[in-house]
């Protein structure tokens, strides 16, 4: 059974992600982790560990790092920090790998384990394959004894090298009002912080949490308060945080909502594209990212969903940027992962270099409407190759043209099939979609038959 999805291991905290599977991860994960490194120097044997605010976070780094101390490999425990935060300690720090405790975007009912290696990057799939295949033989695995036992350390002051990280590439904000929703997660208090210390003045919003207000009703998935306040205030800009901070989503001075798209255009078009620079994008990404990108001379590659395969894709093709729609965004000159707040210094000094408003900077790029229409269906890879599903969409296709698209994929982590349909007429799109979504039921029915397209 695999429990590695697109972003480490995640599930109900408690009852799927237990304190005894935190240990056996630890135990797995240090163990091969160890193995990857052997006779390579400047690799100590410590794994940085943190967590976000979630109510569960405590217990499963308990158990975590016992798990890794029972090998032999030292724990050293960075409390609550962004996702991104631990790999950037892994990586100045020279460790072993990171590890966070974070189910990201999920309620605080979840909670997740996800690894970094030494450098900073998260593992790749046959890594993960082998901590995997090393679970069920966990309690077996050599385990150390006397001085050998590794050793559990707290220190939370180790977030101040992630926020040095963060104020090397900062911007001067003097003068300028931001308002911060830190989804009562990661960033609660260092983003208003560092924002405050770069001369903004800074509203935080959702900055208090209590272990269960995690992502509830706030953050990057509801950015709506985010944008309310900035319109009521006045300010010049609005940042979004996810419950780990690794993904941002923005808020114009006009207060309306910037996705991951807008943001990649904005930072990739300020950067004077020279010949042969490429951005990555994934499958789910605006058609008006891609038209905007190509037209200044940027190169376009495509991947699929997960900051992960974004990064995969920038390091086979030397990209500039990649990113995904929901806020994931990597600048891989600069740092090794997605960062919700690195992401927020580099959309500001844009805006300060330009001189110009963050709603002009975002008009550079003609947002296509874009709908998204979910379905549940027991056999996924069945009703996609139903020929009447099959027949659907190319119907849907053909009746877009090249003014819009169609995309139509099974969930990751669900019992759900994902229909995106992309062009100039929402309403069209909907009458399509609803049109896919009603072959696929009949397909999961076992019903035959392809509807004819009307709009």
């Amino acid at each position: 059974m695999e429990i590695f999805g697109t972003d480490g291991v995640r599930g109900l905290a408690g009852v799927e992600l237990t304190p005894l599977l935190a240990y056996r991860l630890g135990r797995a994960g240090a163990h091969v982790l160890r193995q990857k490194t052997a006779g390579k120097t400047g690799a100590r044997q410590v794994i940085y560990v943190g967590r976000d605010t979630r109510l569960s976070g405590p217990m499963l780094e308990a158990a975590l790092c016992a798990g890794i101390c029972s090998v032999g490999v030292d724990a050293v425990c960075a409390g609550v920090i962004p996702t991104p935060g631990v790999a950037c300690l892994a990586r100045r720090r020279q460790g072993l790998a990171g590890v966070v405790i974070s189910a990201s975007h999920n309620p605080y009912q979840d909670n997740g384990i996800k690894f970094f290696s030494g450098a900073g990057y998260k593992l790749p799939d046959e890594w993960e394959a082998e901590i995997e295949a090393a679970l069920p033989e966990a309690d077996s695995l050599p385990a150390a004894a006397g001085q050998n036992i590794g050793r559990i350390e707290q220190k939370p002051e180790l977030v101040g090298i992630y926020r040095d990280f963060l104020a090397e590439h900062a911007p001067d904000l003097s003068g300028w009002k931001i308002v911060v929703d830190c989804a009562n997660g990661a960033a609660s208090q260092i983003a208003p912080e560092l924002l405050t210390a770069l001369g903004a003045r800074v509203e935080p919003i959702h900055c208090r949490p209590d272990g269960v207000n995690i992502n509830a009703g706030c953050g990057s998935t509801q950015p709506e308060t985010l944008a309310a306040t900035v319109r009521r205030l006045g300010a010049d800009a609005g940042l979004a945080f996810d419950g780990d901070a690794d993904r941002l989503i923005a808020a114009d001075e006009k207060g309306r909502i910037l996705d991951g798209d807008h943001i990649m255009a904005v930072c990739a078009l300020a950067r004077r594209p020279s010949s042969g620079d490429a951005v990555v994008v994934t499958v789910m990404s605006n058609i008006g990212l891609r038209r905007a990108l190509s037209a200044s001379g940027l190169t376009v590659h495509q991947t699929r969903v997960g900051d992960r395969y974004v990064m995969e894709g920038i390091a086979a093709t030397g990209a500039v940027m990649g990113g995904e729609q929901s806020g994931h965004i990597i600048f891989p000159r600069r740092h090794t992962t997605g960062d919700g707040i690195f992401t927020a210094l580099e959309l500001l000094r844009v805006m300060r270099q330009t001189g110009r408003p963050l709603s002009a900077l975002a008009a550079q790029m003609e947002r296509f409407p874009q709908i998204l229409l979910n379905t549940p269906v027991e056999n996924k890879e069945a009703v996609l190759n139903a020929p009447e599903v099959l027949a659907q969409i190319r119907a849907a296709e053909e009746y877009l043209g090249g003014e819009g698209r169609v995309l139509v994929r099974p969930s990751g982590t669900e019992a759900l099939v994902r229909v995106m349909l992309e062009g100039r007429d929402e309403n069209v799109l909907r009458r399509l979609g609803a049109g896919i979504i009603d072959v696929i039921a009949g397909a999961q029915a076992g019903i035959s038959g392809v509807k004819a397209v009307s709009a």
